[in-house]
């Protein structure tokens, strides 16, 4: 469960890297600017779901249960 999470948060990481070594000092296209903002919400959305299914299963919980929450509701969080 965990491992299918850390393969996703890998996999948009490494586009992630693309992304923002292409073209340094160039800046990007809007459409990369565009795929790295949905990129950077993924990440956060993820890193969000391991966080909470971790806990539930420290808490004795089924940590499958535990559902990816809105990008909305995830974006909205203070750090």
């Amino acid at each position: 469960m965990a491992d299918d999470i850390l393969q996703t948060i890998d996999m948009l990481v490494a586009e992630e890297r693309r992304l923002r070594d292409q073209a340094p000092g160039k800046g990007l296209a809007t459409e990369e600017r565009a795929r790295l903002r949905v990129l950077e919400e993924r990440l956060d959305q993820c890193w969000d779901l391991l966080r909470r299914r971790r806990a539930g299963a420290d808490a004795g919980e089924d940590p499958r249960r535990v559902e990816p929450r809105p990008v909305a509701e995830v974006e909205s969080y203070e750090q």
